[in-house]
Order: C-alpha cells, then sequence, then structure tokens
C-alpha cells in the first residue's frame, strides 16, 4: 500500500512541516511556494490531504482537479476561502483549527484594552514621530476598579474575565448559551439583562458572528452606555455596527475604541481610521510565534490523522455518500438540522437538555438524526466552532443532556421527527416535522398546535388567547411597518389558545415586535430565521 500524500499549499509554521517530514508513512509535498496554476493543475490531482490557509482558493475549479482528495486542514478558524457545499458533495471533509489561537488573541484584547485607557499609540507617536515631550497630554485612567462588560464568555471570553480580574476590575458577562456557574465560579458576575452589560466602562466582545450577533453593538445600544464608555472588538468584524461605532466616538459618547477587525478587510479606507480616538491592529488575533506553531501543529496533527483514516477532529461538514444512508433519509437529515436551529433561536437561552423522538423508518437513524439536530441546535449559540462531529461532545461539556426515544409510529404520517428543547429555567419548546412526496418537508406541530409550515424564511411565532379581532390587529400592525405577510399559519388547542407563525418578506424591526407584544391578547411571542 503507497504513502498518502499531503499538500501544503500555504505557509505554515516550521514546525508543522517538520512533523510531516517525520511521518514514515505520508509523502509530503510543501508547495506554499508554487504558482497557483501549477499547484492545482500538476500538484493536487495526486493529493490525499491539503492544508491550506487564506492565500488559497479551494473553489469548484481546485476541487476538479482534486481527483484523489479526502480531506482539508483549513489552518487556522476561518474557513471563507472554502466551498464547503461543494466539498460536501463530493464527499471531501473540511477541517479547521478553531482554538490554536485563543491565547494570543485573549493578550491581544488586553493590549487593546490598556493601550486605550492610557492612550499608549498616541503618546509613542508624539514623542518618536514628533519629538514632543508633553507628559500632560497623556493623562489616562486605570483599569482597577473599572466595570468590565463581557459578551460571549467561551474560551477567549472567559480568559479575558480571569486577566481582568487580576487588573482588580469589577467584571461582568452576558452570554444566554452557558451555564452561569461557568462564571461564577470565576467571582465574574453572570447576567441575563443585555442592559447590565451596557452599564459599564468597557466593554468587550467575544462572540461567533452570527445573524444573531451582526450589529449587537448598534445606535440604540450605543445610547444606553454611560458617557465615556469604551468598546473593544477583537473577535469579528461586524460585531459593532461600524456606522453608529463612528457617530459614537465622533460624539465624544464613546471614548475610545481598540478595533482589530472590521466588516470589510483590508480596512485601509475604512473611516474608523480618520478618528484620533481610535487604536487598531490589522487583523493580528492570531499573529504570535506560539499561535502560529499551535495552529501548524494542530492542523498538521489533524491532516495525519484524516490521512490515516483515524479521525476528522474539528470537521465542519460530514460527507453522505450515496452508499452509506438511504436516499430517502437525507431530507429528514436536513429537517433535523433546520428543526433545531429553529427551536434554538425560539428558546434563545441556556439549553439544559436536547431530546429527540422518532417514529417510523427514520428511527433506524436515531443517532444521526441526533447529531444533525444538535449542530442545528449549537449552531445558533456556536457559529461555526460546532460541526456534526463535535457537536454532540460540546453539547455535553456545556452540561446539555441530550435523550433519544424512538417510538412505536401511531403519528399518522409515514415518519414523524419531534425535538425538544428545555432550557435552565425550566421553558419547553417542542417541534415536529415530516417529509412529504417529492421531498416536501414540513413543520407539523409546535408545543402541540398542529400546523403545517414549510421550515424557511423569516418567521414570527405570536402565541395568544384565542379571541375575535386577533388575526386582524397582528396583520394591521405587520402593514403599518411595510412589510409584507407571504404565508400565515395558524393552530389552537382545547384551552382557547391560539398560535400563529406568520412568514413575512423582509426584516423584522424591533418596534414592531414591540407593539405586537403589547397586543391585550398576547401571551408570548419569538421570532426565528430559516
Amino acid at each position: 500500500m503507497g504513502k498518502k500524500k499531503i499538500v501544503v499549499c500555504d505557509h505554515i509554521h516550521e514546525s508543522g512541516l517538520k512533523l510531516l517530514e517525520e511521518a514514515p508513512d505520508i509523502e509530503y509535498i510543501n508547495a506554499a511556494d508554487e504558482p497557483k496554476d501549477k499547484l492545482i493543475k500538476e500538484i493536487i490531482p495526486d493529493a490525499d490531504v491539503i492544508i491550506t490557509r487564506s492565500s488559497t482558493d479551494v473553489d469548484k475549479n481546485l476541487l476538479e482537479h482534486a481527483k484523489k482528495l479526502k480531506a482539508i486542514v483549513r489552518a487556522g478558524v476561518g474557513v471563507d476561502n472554502v466551498d464547503i457545499e461543494e466539498c460536501s458533495k463530493r464527499g471531501i471533509i473540511v477541517m479547521n483549527v478553531p482554538t490554536a489561537n485563543t491565547i494570543a488573541a485573549v493578550e491581544l484584547t488586553m493590549a487593546h484594552m490598556l493601550s486605550c485607557v492610557r492612550k499608549f499609540p498616541y503618546a509613542h507617536n508624539h514623542l518618536k514621530q514628533q519629538r514632543i515631550w508633553r507628559r500632560q497630554d497623556w493623562y489616562g485612567i486605570e483599569l482597577k476598579g473599572k466595570k468590565l462588560g463581557i459578551i460571549g464568555f467561551g474560551n477567549i471570553g472567559s480568559r479575558v474575565g480571569v486577566r481582568a480580574k487580576a487588573f482588580e476590575m469589577d467584571v461582568i458577562t452576558y452570554d444566554p448559551y452557558i451555564n452561569p456557574s461557568k462564571a461564577t465560579n470565576l467571582d465574574i458576575k453572570y447576567t441575563t439583562n443585555f442592559d447590565d452589560i451596557l452599564e459599564c466602562d468597557i466593554i468587550t466582545i467575544h462572540t461567533p458572528k452570527t445573524e444573531e450577533t451582526i450589529n449587537m453593538i448598534d445606535k440604540e445600544e450605543i445610547e444606553k452606555m454611560k458617557d465615556g464608555v469604551i468598546l473593544i472588538n477583537c473577535a469579528r468584524g461586524g460585531l459593532y455596527n461600524e456606522k453608529a461605532l463612528y457617530d459614537g466616538l465622533k460624539s465624544g459618547k464613546i471614548a475610545m475604541a481598540g478595533l482589530d477587525v472590521f466588516e470589510k478587510e483590508p480596512a485601509v479606507d475604512n473611516p474608523l481610521l480618520d478618528l484620533d480616538n481610535v487604536v487598531v491592529t490589522p487583523h493580528l488575533g492570531a499573529n504570535t510565534k506560539e499561535s502560529q506553531r499551535n495552529i501548524a501543529l494542530q492542523a498538521v496533527e489533524a491532516a495525519l490523522n484524516a490521512a490515516r483514516g483515524i479521525s476528522y477532529p474539528n470537521a465542519l461538514n460530514l460527507p453522505i455518500k450515496e452508499n452509506e444512508l438511504p436516499e430517502f433519509l437525507k431530507p429528514y437529515l436536513e429537517l433535523a438540522q433546520k428543526i433545531g436551529n429553529f427551536a434554538s433561536q425560539v428558546i434563545k437561552s441556556g439549553i439544559k437538555s436536547i431530546k429527540v423522538t422518532t417514529a417510523g423508518d427514520i428511527s433506524k437513524y436515531i443517532d444521526s438524526l441526533t447529531t444533525f439536530s444538535v449542530v442545528g441546535v449549537l449552531n445558533e449559540i456556536l457559529g461555526d466552532q460546532v460541526n456534526y462531529v463535535n457537536a454532540e461532545f460540546l453539547a455535553k461539556d456545556r452540561g446539555v443532556e441530550i435523550i433519544k426515544e424512538a417510538k412505536q409510529n401511531i403519528s399518522g404520517f409515514k415518519n414523524l421527527f419531534t425535538l425538544k428543547l428545555t432550557d435552565n429555567n425550566g421553558e419547553v419548546i417542542e417541534i415536529s416535522g415530516t417529509v412529504f412526496e417529492d421531498n416536501i418537508q414540513r413543520v407539523v406541530e409546535i408545543d402541540g398546535y398542529a400546523l403545517d409550515l414549510e421550515p424557511k424564511g423569516r418567521l414570527i411565532l405570536f402565541k395568544n388567547s384565542d379571541e375575535p379581532g386577533v388575526i386582524g390587529s397582528v396583520g394591521s400592525l405587520i402593514a403599518k411597518y411595510n412589510i409584507n405577510i407571504s404565508d400565515f399559519r395558524l393552530g389552537r388547542n382545547k384551552e382557547s389558545l391560539a398560535l400563529a407563525v406568520i412568514k413575512v418578506d423582509s426584516n423584522i424591526p424591533k418596534e414592531l415586535l414591540d407593539e405586537l407584544s403589547k397586543l391585550p391578547a398576547c401571551i408570548s411571542l419569538s421570532t426565528a430565521n430559516l
């Protein structure tokens, strides 16, 4: 049996290359300096595994030449340059290295925080570039005693919290998807009220970039902040709305901002660079020697394991081959993931348990259905940190119980999939779905309300007392905001309650939700975007 071939497409730390050289069962090619045309046409065709960074686009053109390719390792976190969908169609596993740069990102966050409170970059330039010695121009403030708000308390956010405590800061965190004890065990306050974060002296964000977190800090949130607040973002561009951030800095509402990431990069023409109360770096979160070494070692270890068929750590997709799963199951797997994501958006809090119940022939594949549904649930929380390999491990690591139950089929449907989420407060959402002929996916029940809903689009869930005029009032309010209703599904129960699921054609403003929630008949209100 011949050696497996691993091709390194972009530059990685020499420690990773050494590891490849020492593998006796592996042939490796360092093609980082090869022209891309030669790489794709002459080198990639024989590769079993490739290691890339951001300089090589793993697109359809490359994949069409990659006849033997089984796996791709992205040496880093982001996979924007990899066509994951096309890889999945070809049975190619895509992996990344999501935690290798954790400490680098943590320490960069602290550097930005210190730079903002003491204005070090400006004082440095004043002396070194302009040769002016004016100590009185550079009075700063101290971190000690200041209140730090941390949005997102995962690997990076929690470590920032520990370091901030060492500076004797008063630290509070907002992360609705963790067990509060993760913070309180570190003597860090935990809040479920986002406004508590907005009252802090310094705010830093450490969340994935998802639909929920894009523009998480916008004009409205900045208006609620105290005058002279300091904002830090070393996570993802777009978590702070840059127009609102610019206006807040220009007016002085925001005293300083420390930014390592931007909505569009390279950000050489970004208006924020024109302001004299912004400290910036060009996306240096992973730029330490230690981080680059860790990334290279973890990427190479993943590539070696994949080439040897041992494991696929941090796989971001799950290739489904025709001969491995029956054709009828595939739309159910997709439906399970959609329902998991749907339920997670509705419940919007720390999850205690995930229960999957199946009825019909799909019960033979309850493990696969559970994996897909857990990915859907956690994707809303963790973004691209979760994948089909680590989903259940991540859930259990967060204290989430996973329950599976295959029932006798008395549902009236050929197959029925049900997902039940329970949060830490005991709140429950239960959604059932099935697949009809021609692979038509449908949600058929939500919390006991029978419906016939396509799991797609922008949805408003409106639970209300079942009384005359409610539908008209809801429709009128939606029309007031010039929003078109494309579908309206209504379920009722025996307790004189009703659940409307309204699909709309455009974004749902917060003001509309506020008005809907004030209707006398309203019992609960939530939204989802599928």
